[in-house]
């Protein structure tokens, strides 16, 4: 963890927060701060762009961390955010069980608050949601051109497959990345499958499909739900409140 420079308030008698810069000498003097560093004084509050330290912009930029923890005895989905601010923020949501994304652009301003749904991370995947599908074994797969693969299942496998769906096949002990679905047939008895991310199936190892996981997201399980908040303006943002959408989870 890297360092930081903690302030007191005796109006609370505690550390109410902390700031990222690190100064040789600080003072308050005439209502103003001052502090040292590099052996040069300079004065706080007074340069137009926030978030930026002898002449150094704050990396990461602003940020806040809360924690969303009613009824903590039971597990819980962490559905939406919402933000009294004057800005957007990006939201990282992390829980005891997942973790969760919103970019500050996914915000919607609705009645004077920032409003988004968690979703999850595009580039990881839980084969334990609801958004994993099990198709069936195999019973050929047949190379039509360079790295596209026809897998033939002999059954309809549903019309909830669709075009960009992930497919897997399990070999023991792990389950395998085939590639995304490219085509599928009119009667969906068979899948036509871009292999170039990964090992090509066998006929009779069992595939199944994952769908777009930020775009199938249904919020972050878990018993509490740890929150920071980033924001990247340069400019005075203030933020009043925030507020987590929750319901609780049914297994």
């Amino acid at each position: 963890m890297s360092d930081k420079t903690l302030s007191y308030s005796p109006s609370v008698k505690g550390f109410p927060t902390f700031y990222s810069y690190i100064p040789e000498y600080i003072i308050g003097m005439s209502d103003n701060l001052y502090t040292f560093n590099g052996g040069n004084i300079f004065k706080h509050h007074t340069n137009e762009s926030r978030g930026e330290f002898y002449g150094v912009h704050n990396s990461p930029n602003c940020s806040i961390t809360t924690v969303f923890n009613q009824s903590p005895t039971e597990n819980k989905v962490f559905k939406t955010i919402s933000l009294e601010s004057d800005d957007s923020w990006k939201a990282e949501a992390v829980t005891d069980l997942q973790t969760g994304v919103i970019e500050s652009g996914w915000f919607e301003l609705k009645e004077g608050s920032y409003f988004a749904f968690i979703r999850a991370h595009e580039n990881v995947v839980n084969l334990k949601q609801r958004s994993v599908n099990g198709i069936g074994t195999a019973v050929s797969v047949t190379n039509v051109g360079g790295s596209l693969y026809e897998i033939d299942f002999g059954f309809n496998v549903g019309t909830m497959i669709s075009n960009g769906d992930a497919i897997y096949f399990y070999s023991t002990p792990q389950e395998l990345l085939v590639g995304d679905v490219v085509s599928v047939s009119s009667d969906y008895t068979t899948v036509t499958v871009d292999a170039t991310a990964g090992p090509v199936p066998s006929p009779g190892n069992y595939i199944f499909y994952v769908k777009n996981p930020q775009a199938e997201s249904h919020g972050t399980l878990g018993y509490f739900c740890e929150v920071t908040l980033t924001n990247e303006n340069t400019q005075p943002v203030e933020l009043f409140s925030a507020e987590a959408g929750i319901f609780k989870s049914y297994p």
